[in-house]
């Protein structure tokens, strides 16, 4: 077992480790941890004949039913491979696992960079793994450690090779100590890929091997202007970039940025090495993979080259792939789009992502903050379904981008929008912008931290009355259907821009800067320090919430109507025997807050919050609460 130990003196930590998993700790490694090499000895893959056909007809569907005959031989090759590198309990295991259970209320994530906490001369990845497990080791089932390949560009999203361990951080050795504490999520940066990487310098070389690969043209304008005005954009870059090839000046697309050159997949040799990249990561200790930028995979002038049948069609063949060789791992796509596009990948529940990354959430809970009014999210958050008991959300609320904007077009009107946009420059915050249909510019991305994004750093308010606010608007995003994830820097000192926006070369830095493990320790230790704070509140809500059936992603959930001044959520368990009623009052004022008993579905009258303890009961069949100001009251009914 690799031990989490401090080398910092001084007093007891707040947090002490007391790690949970899906299995014990000690019986986990030998679950997870692949053969280094295929044992052909065993038995190989059976694939069932449905499993056959599923693959087949979408090949088909992508490239024709020639190419779809010639093409699933080398993919059942390329499982039975994989499989080949099992062992014998992992198979076990396999066989016995039902996909409903793929998660539960005890599944959070933290997401983070693999350097984001700097101790030399120790590896990033070591200390980064150590001091998750000392703070969050009891609440966080899942590590998401962002791309932590070789890259050129975008912190870790322009891959230079998608095999390797960015030397920087550390090793596979250290991806392999971390996934016998922690499930792991992985990117699949597969949008795209580095200038530098061999794929694309063995195009710029001629080799024949690597020519469509990539969308590449003769000119500048090989694209019309009326073909480029319907391509959605998610930058104000140039489409098409220029390079030099063995044959010339070549112009290739360029989605987001020079560095990160598109794949083409309508060659299915890019699909079949996707594939084995994908496959190579659960080898490797993937429990979950990330599909980076799935909106762009298919391009075809004449569209938005965006959510096209043939996107959806190469998802769908991924989790097709992935279902048959690799059932325990979960897909999830990253779609920052407006919410109907993106909630369109979940398929009908059982062939596309087991997982969404709910866009519209961020925006949507940082306008009900700063507006003092839940409405807009409580009348979308009624909306809120999934077409199965295999897929859910990924509840976030801020990343290492910023807070998208997209998910929330169609929700929120125009004026709030810019509303969001205006106060998050006299934040201190940037925006991000993205070319639109008509040319001009479209806000795209708030690019700040959670903390300062919520709180003016210029308002005369007490540090109290901030971390109330942080508070109340985490314990939305843990309460929501789905599983939660948490940007670990929100929660272990990146409260307050550390920069003025004229020092900022690329408007994400502001939130992807880097921590001395000393230092953040130190002020995570410190009773008196702003992050301590941050960190003991979130705390107290995820120890309760990983313990609270109600909240398991099938559970049933129901918005229950209020003045706009309290979020009301109501959640009871897949098994019917536990209920929660989650009241976040998003005011600065004490608010007074009566819920309808018949609403409540229970014949009890008595409530305890997990929080504080403090009782209430129906009277006149109304339940009656006063929430102080950004005040949480999680209620369970009293069975005292």
């Amino acid at each position: 077992m690799w031990q989490a130990v401090t080398r910092i003196p001084g007093p007891r930590f707040l947090f002490m480790p007391q790690p949970f998993g899906r299995e014990p700790l000690a019986e986990k490694s030998s679950l997870l941890l692949h053969r280094k090499r295929p044992d052909f000895s065993s038995p190989l893959l059976e694939i069932r004949p449905e499993q056959h056909e599923r693959m087949r007809g979408l090949l088909d569907f992508l490239y024709g039913e020639a190419e779809a005959a010639r093409l699933l031989p080398e993919v059942v090759r390329l499982l039975r491979v994989h499989h080949a590198h099992k062992t014998p309990e992992m198979i076990e295991t396999e066989e016995a696992f039902r996909p409903e259970d793929l998660f539960t209320e005890r599944d959070m994530v933290v997401i983070t960079y693999g350097d984001l906490i700097q101790s030399p001369p120790r590896k990033p990845l070591e200390v980064l793994c150590e001091v998750t497990n000392i703070f969050l080791g009891d609440v966080v089932s899942t590590i998401h450690v962002l791309p932590f390949f070789p890259y050129s560009s975008d912190r870790g999203f322009s891959v230079i090779d998608f095999r390797e361990v960015d030397p920087n951080l550390g090793s596979w050795d250290d991806i392999e100590r971390a996934n016998t504490q922690f499930r792991l999520m992985f990117d699949g940066v597969v949008n795209h890929i580095s200038a530098q990487s061999e794929w694309f310098q063995e195009y710029l070389n001629g080799n024949p091997e690597f020519q469509e690969f990539f969308l590449a043209y003769d000119t500048p304008n090989s694209i019309s202007p009326e073909d480029l005005r319907h391509i959605l954009r998610p930058r104000t870059s140039p489409l098409l970039s220029r390079v030099e090839t063995i044959d010339g000046p070549r112009y290739v697309w360029t989605t987001f940025s020079d560095d990160q050159i598109d794949l083409n997949f309508r060659n299915p040799a890019v699909l079949l090495r996707v594939l084995q990249v994908l496959l190579f990561y659960v080898q490797k200790g993937a429990d979950l993979i990330r599909i980076d930028a799935a909106t762009y995979l298919w391009k075809e002038l004449g569209t938005t080259c965006a959510h096209l049948p043939q996107t959806h069609g190469v998802v769908r063949f991924l989790r097709a792939a992935i279902d048959t060789a690799a059932p325990r791992v979960a897909l999830l796509t990253e779609t920052n789009v407006p919410h109907h596009d993106n909630i369109s990948y979940f398929g009908d529940g059982t062939n596309e992502a087991h997982m969404v990354y709910n866009f519209a959430l961020p925006p949507l809970v940082l306008h009900t903050f700063l507006a003092a009014d839940c409405t807009a999210l409580s009348e979308w958050a009624a909306t809120l379904h999934v077409p199965s008991s295999t897929t859910t959300y990924f509840n976030f609320l801020d990343s290492h981008d910023g807070i998208g904007l997209l998910g929330a077009r169609g929700i929120l009107d125009q004026e709030q929008i810019a509303a969001l946009v205006d106060s998050v420059l006299a934040h201190g915050g940037l925006v991000s912008y993205r070319t639109a249909s008509d040319g001009g510019r479209s806000p795209y991305e708030l690019n700040i931290t959670w903390f300062d994004a919520l709180n003016d750093p210029h308002a005369h308010e007490p540090d109290n009355r901030k971390v109330d606010r942080f508070t109340a608007s985490r314990a939305i995003a843990l309460v929501l259907k789905g599983v939660p994830g948490i940007y670990l820097p929100s929660v272990t000192g990146s409260q307050i821009a550390p920069m003025e926006a004229s020092d900022i070369a690329e408007p994400r830095a502001i939130n992807r800067r880097n921590f001395n493990e000393r230092q953040m320790i130190e002020a995570l230790m410190n009773p008196d320090s702003l992050a301590y704070r941050i960190a003991s509140r979130f705390r107290q809500l995820a120890e309760h919430r990983v313990a609270i059936p109600a909240l398991h992603p099938g559970a049933r959930q129901k918005v229950l109507p209020t003045d706009g001044t309290v979020f009301a959520l109501w959640r009871k368990s897949v098994d019917g025997e536990s209920t929660l009623l989650s009241l976040v009052n998003v005011t600065q004022q004490q608010v007074h807050v009566e819920v309808a008993c018949a609403l409540l579905e229970t014949a009890t009258a008595r409530w305890r919050d997990r929080l504080t303890g403090s009782r209430f009961e129906c009277s006149n069949h109304r339940l009656s609460a006063a929430i102080p100001p950004y005040g949480v009251l999680w209620l369970e009914p009293d069975q005292s």
